[in-house]
């Protein structure tokens, strides 16, 4: 009988943290990840913390709100959809996540602008993208 303890995450039953991540999203809904060693976020989901090498995170809704670090504008033609941004955006919690801000013009994006996340469906699966925050409001 082997008694070694190992420090590997034992095999997850319902498909692995990624699975139950896109199956959130899929649901509508937009989770992180907080590791109960150190208490640090994490986002993307992974099995180990990148902070201090802790096997148990656990998924968290997180408020939702942050702010646009970094933006570029991707160009295309208007019969292929017209101009897009891509955005890397700060979550309040820490951590960052690339996504889009929708309902304005790509140009319109800024760094520092304040957003809000939303869960969309596309080709039947949920991704992240944010709205600009109303001026006045908390975002």
């Amino acid at each position: 009988m082997n008694t070694t303890t190992s420090s590997r995450p034992t095999p997850d039953p319902q498909g692995g943290v990624l699975a139950r991540h896109q199956a959130a999203l899929n649901e509508g809904r937009f989770l992180i990840q907080r590791c109960t060693g150190c208490g640090q976020a994490v986002y993307f989901p992974r099995e180990l913390c990148p902070h201090c090498g802790h096997g148990e995170l656990r998924f968290v809704v997180p408020a939702g709100t942050g702010s646009v670090y970094a933006v570029t504008t991707v160009r295309r033609k208007p019969e292929a959809g017209g101009d897009y941004n891509v955005c890397l955006v700060e979550l309040d919690e820490g951590v960052r996540l690339m996504s889009r801000v929708e309902g304005v013009p790509s140009s319109d994006v800024r760094i520092g602008q304040r957003v809000k996340a939303r869960v969309v469906q596309q080709a039947g699966q949920g991704l992240v993208v944010f709205d600009l925050a109303s001026e006045g409001a908390p975002a």
